[in-house]
């Protein structure tokens, strides 16, 4: 199963054209080369989505729409459901196939109602959404008009993730490729717009991470990102002895104004904190579709303010800036 030919098919006729030789490397080496041992079973559940032509698709709506009820008979609704939740757990979304409604662990509407209205208008600008996850925001971006998406994402499972809502939408210029920033072509000055979600805390180096998304952004080009905060001035920095909110990869975590002054070091300007949102029960929590531990499991039992670490519970930033001209 090649998820890739209708991306590298895409490009061929734009902007990225040059780096073709570049990706396929870097594919090579993240993707093709390595063992996915569940892969069979993803491939397996992948195969169980109906093939039927959706009566509506909606990219608009804070769930995103494929498909209505009535598109299935009973014996297709029962294999797409067992093939869905062959794909468990689903973190980000939420999505309704076909009058199934996937409701994932995180409200991830609640995040794009959140930063919507504070960034540039994404009608026909080139969009990269690093650390896209099952690509829902991918999604949000072409129902907002934009000419073409891609979501990169490490995971494999994403990745089918993803392709289930693409296998109706197949000529929608929205692309996923399991990699990660650093694994993208070298100065590419290709995106008018570049997304960073849930991804800084995770790098050993804030500023590689921050140079990664500038090199990927046109002259003039607007950085939308987000992570986890906690509250202090500009020279506050946790950095947790091993987990924190029971997440082994967090290496340093910023207050807002902390967060802030690493994007202007790293050369942006206009940068500018438009949101900062304590996480709550109701936005990240345990549902029928991702049954493991979440938000709750992770704070302390008799304080909620406070992971179950002793460290200052979730709380996230939402911060713009501007690539120099």
């Amino acid at each position: 199963m090649n998820f890739f030919d209708p991306f590298f098919d895409h490009i061929s006729h734009n902007r990225l054209d040059k780096y073709e030789d570049a990706f396929r490397q870097s594919l090579d080496i993240r993707f093709h080369q390595r063992d996915h041992g569940d892969m069979p079973a993803w491939e397996k559940a992948f195969s169980q989505l109906p093939d039927v032509t959706p009566s509506r698709l909606d990219n608009t709506s804070d769930t995103l729409m494929i498909g209505s009820d009535s598109d299935l008979t009973p014996e297709q609704r029962e294999t797409m459901v067992a093939g869905l939740r062959g794909l468990h757990p689903w973190r980000k979304g939420p999505f309704n196939f076909f009058g199934e409604f996937i409701d994932t662990e995180w409200r991830s509407d609640w995040k794009w109602q959140r930063l919507a209205p504070h960034i540039s208008p994404l009608k026909g600008r080139f969009v990269l959404d690093v650390g896209c996850g099952s690509g829902y925001h991918c999604w949000r971006m072409l129902g907002d008009d934009a000419s073409f998406v891609l979501g990169i994402d490490p995971s494999p499972k994403f990745l089918f993730q993803f392709h289930a809502v693409k296998k109706y939408q197949p000529t929608a210029p929205v692309f996923y490729l399991p990699l990660r920033s650093e694994d993208l072509p070298q100065n590419m000055q290709a995106f008018d717009t570049v997304f960073s979600m849930g991804v800084l805390y995770h790098r050993r180096s804030t500023f590689d991470h921050i140079d990664e998304l500038k090199a990927t952004l046109k002259p003039g080009g607007e950085l939308i990102l987000e992570t986890l905060v906690i509250p202090g001035d500009e020279n506050t920095v946790l950095t947790p002895s091993d987990r924190y909110a029971q997440m082994r990869n967090v290496w340093s975590i910023g207050s807002a104004e902390a967060t802030k002054r690493w994007i202007e070091r790293c050369g942006f300007v206009n940068v500018r904190i438009v949101d900062e949102t304590v996480t709550s029960l109701e936005e990240q929590r345990q549902t029928d579709w991702m049954t493991f531990q979440s938000l709750k499991d992770f704070l302390a039992p008799s304080d909620i303010t406070r992971t179950v670490e002793g460290y200052p519970a979730p709380c996230r930033a939402i911060i713009i800036a501007n690539k120099p001209s």
